[in-house]
C-alpha cells in the first residue's frame, strides 16, 4: 500500500492548496455576512485562539512522534552494526571451515543491509530483503551445524551472537514500519482546515481585502512537510545515514 507521506514535497503542495482554499472559503463566508455584532466578534476571536492553540499542540505532538521514530531508526541501525561486527569476531570460536563460511556470509549480509538503508526503489529494496532473508537462513544453518556437533560454551556464544544479528534486523524493520497513522494525519488535517477557515472568517471582520490569507496555510503546510519528511524514513530529504554499517563494511573490507 502506497503511503502518501512517502512523498513529502507533493504532500506539502497538496496541503498548502487545501489549506489556502479553506482560508478563501472562510473569507467568502464572511463576505456573505458582513455585519457582525461586537459580542459575536469577541466569541469568534476566542474560538479562533483556542483552535490555533489546539492545532499548535497537535503539530508539536506529531513532530515529537516523528522525531522519536527517526531516533529509533538511527538507534537500531547502530545496534545492527554492533551485532554484525560482534558476530564476525565471535565466528572465530567456530570450527575453521564454519568460521570462514559465516564470515563470508556476514559480509554479503552486511551489503544487503546497506542496500536496505540507502535504496529508494521499491523493487530493488524487495530484492535486497529477499536476499537478506536467504542469507539469514544460511547463517543460522552454519552456526546450527556447529552447535549440533559441539555443544560447548564457546559455540553457544557464537550462536547467541547470530541470534542477536537476526533479531536486530527484525527490530530495525519494525522501526521502519512504525509510522504516524493515516487516521492521525486526517484528524490533523481536519483541525488545520477548520483553523484556516476560522482565521480567515475572523480576519474579514476588520479587513475588507485580506492579503495575508496565504501565511497561515504556508506555515502549517511547512510544518506538515517537516513531520512527513521525518516520518517517511525513505522518501524524504531527512533520512537515516547508515554510518555505522558503512564504517563496519570498510573495516571488514580492509581485513
Amino acid at each position: 500500500m502506497i503511503n502518501p507521506m512517502d512523498f513529502p514535497i507533493p504532500f506539502f503542495v497538496l496541503a498548502f492548496v487545501i489549506l489556502w482554499l479553506s482560508a478563501k472559503a472562510g473569507a467568502y463566508l464572511r463576505r456573505r455576512r458582513p455585519d457582525v455584532k461586537d459580542d459575536e466578534r469577541e466569541d469568534l476571536k476566542l474560538i479562533t485562539g483556542a483552535a490555533l492553540t489546539l492545532l499548535g499542540l497537535i503539530i508539536g505532538f506529531s513532530f515529537s512522534m516523528a522525531v522519536n521514530r527517526y531516533d529509533q531508526r538511527k538507534n537500531y541501525e547502530e545496534e545492527e552494526a554492533n551485532a554484525i561486527g560482534t558476530e564476525y569476531v565471535r565466528a572465530g570460536l567456530l570450527p575453521a571451515a564454519d568460521a570462514d563460511k559465516v564470515r563470508v556470509l556476514l559480509k554479503s549480509y552486511l551489503d544487503q543491509r546497506l542496500v536496505f538503508y540507502t535504496m529508494r526503489s521499491a523493487s530493488r529494496l524487495e530484492q535486497a530483503n529477499s536476499t537478506a532473508a536467504r542469507l539469514q537462513t544460511e547463517l543460522w544453518s552454519a552456526v546450527q551445524a556447529s552447535a549440533a556437533a559441539q555443544q560447548t560454551p564457546m559455540i553457544a556464544l557464537a550462536v547467541s551472537g547470530m541470534n542477536d544479528v537476526l533479531n536486530s534486523q527484525g527490530y530495525a524493520q519494525a522501526a521502519w514500519w512504525n509510522r504516524i497513522p493515516i487516521a492521525a494525519w486526517c484528524l490533523l488535517g481536519a483541525i488545520a482546515i477548520a483553523c484556516n477557515l476560522l482565521v480567515a472568517y475572523n480576519a474579514q471582520a476588520t479587513d475588507k481585502k485580506p492579503r495575508r490569507l496565504f501565511v497561515l496555510p504556508l506555515i502549517v503546510a511547512i510544518s506538515f512537510l517537516m513531520i512527513a519528511d521525518l516520518d517517511s524514513g525513505r522518501g524524504g530529504v531527512i533520512r537515516v545515514h547508515p554510518q555505522n554499517l558503512i564504517s563496519l563494511s570498510n573495516s571488514l573490507s580492509s581485513q
